[in-house]
């Protein structure tokens, strides 16, 4: 059976680009009769907040986009994910750095061509004495190999990242203690047995280090289908910052019908947009039908 997920982060308001990428994974999953799981992903305890949780579930019910179970919130989970640093500490594979932001983002430092940083690995082999004379709390980094991941991607095919050369090491766990995302995202899925991943196309290079994570822990790895960002005319990626095009403005102008049928043509699973409801969409669905490109966000024009 296909188990899917809809992960939020509880830190605003839902708006048009998160519920795009919920109606997909939604629609992907009921159209096989699958599973669907809610879980928070409220990580960061300075901008997630549970108010922000409970509006999340309101605006999935207002819209029609229900869920089966819903996943334990990461913010309760500490004990969970420090099992699994346990095993990565055992393999000899995780080390302390103590790199500030600014070393991180200094223009120095090695970065790709679309302007990622590379973690050059400059904790990576710092000898006990150096270690013990720092004073700041250390994040846990993950040892990567020299070896390329090849991620077959249902929507956007086939990425590949040497993650030595492309990634470098990352971290597993915050200088504060807090599990860091792609630990806690691989833990979740894995435990949850969750089979179909969808999410935004950004996150599409976080796959490799996941694959890499499932590897180690002995995790499945899940399919994914990385669905195109919702952008402005201007081509800037839709935020929270768009007030007009967050859940609280949208419900005040329209149905949740018309929305549904405004991102449904914006997907390219109908041809024009028209009202309709989340199971008449699911009922017809089909990835062959989903464009991969960004696309600009319904209302903006």
């Amino acid at each position: 059976m296909t188990v899917g997920r809809f992960a939020p982060s509880p830190s605003g308001r839902m708006h048009l680009g998160n519920v795009f990428a919920a109606l997909l994974a939604w629609c992907s999953v009921r159209n096989v009769g699958g599973t669907l799981l809610l879980r928070l992903e409220d990580l960061d305890p300075d901008r997630c907040k549970p108010v922000y949780g409970d509006q999340i579930k309101r605006d999935l019910e207002w819209l029609g986009l229900d869920w089966d179970r819903e996943a334990q919130p990461q913010s309760q989970r500490g004990e969970v994910y420090r099992s699994y640093l346990d095993r990565l500490e055992a393999l000899g594979l995780l080390y302390p750095c103590y790199c500030t932001r600014d070393q991180l983002l200094a223009p120095s430092a090695p970065h790709r061509s679309d302007g990622r940083r590379i973690y050059p690995g400059t904790c990576r082999d710092l000898t006990p004495a150096q270690r013990a004379a720092m004073t700041k709390a250390p994040a846990l980094r993950l040892r990567v190999p020299d070896r390329t991941y090849t991620v077959h991607d249902g929507l956007q095919g086939d990425y590949s990242e040497n993650l030595e050369a492309d990634c470098g090491d990352f971290i597993v766990c915050r200088a504060d203690g807090v599990c860091a995302y792609q630990l806690a995202v691989v833990v979740d899925d894995g435990l949850s047995g969750v089979t179909q991943v969808v999410r935004g196309r950004d996150l599409l290079d976080s796959t490799p280090r996941q694959q890499y994570l499932q590897e180690l822990l002995g995790f499945p790895i899940p399919e994914t289908c990385h669905v195109p960002l919702l952008i402005t005319p201007e081509g800037r990626r839709i935020s929270k910052r768009e007030r007009d095009l967050d859940l609280g403005v949208l419900q005040s102008r329209m149905s949740p019908e018309i929305l549904i049928g405004a991102l449904a043509h914006t997907a390219g699973l109908l041809d024009r947009p028209r009202p309709i409801t989340p199971r008449e969409l699911a009922a017809d669905f089909s990835w062959s039908r989903v464009r991969r490109e960004d696309q600009i966000a319904p209302f903006l024009t």
